[in-house]
């Protein structure tokens, strides 16, 4: 039983690495103000268009649809120190590579920056 709750807290770590992930590909600000209810739902459509992610799986047309639409202010509040350290950044530039978009220069979000 144990091992099963290891498996869900690993599950959890990495839907919030998705979420980063769909946080990040958004590098433009569209300069609407979201509300903290549109934010949750967005980084919620990010999650569940992405999570096969989380099983090694390339992602979806889907997941980088949605990667390219989200906005990066109603996630990256929410990446902590303690998640950044479970976070490779080079997974995650892979990912972004893979969904035909590039990380930012000098780019921050949370705890996390890029090179």
């Amino acid at each position: 039983m144990k091992q099963q709750g290891s498996s869900s807290s690993s599950c959890s770590l990495m839907m919030l690495v998705v979420v980063l992930v769909v946080v990040i590909m958004n590098e433009v600000v569209s300069g609407a103000v979201l509300s903290p209810s549109q934010c949750m739902e967005e980084r919620r459509l990010g999650v569940n268009a992405c999570k096969t992610v989380v099983f090694g799986q390339a992602p979806s047309a889907a997941c980088c649809e949605r990667v390219r639409v989200s906005h990066f202010e109603c996630v990256c509040p929410v990446v902590t120190p303690k998640l950044t350290s479970l976070i490779s950044v080079n997974s995650v530039i892979n990912l972004l590579k893979r969904c035909g978009r590039r990380v930012p220069r000098h780019f921050k979000c949370g705890s996390l920056n890029f090179p």
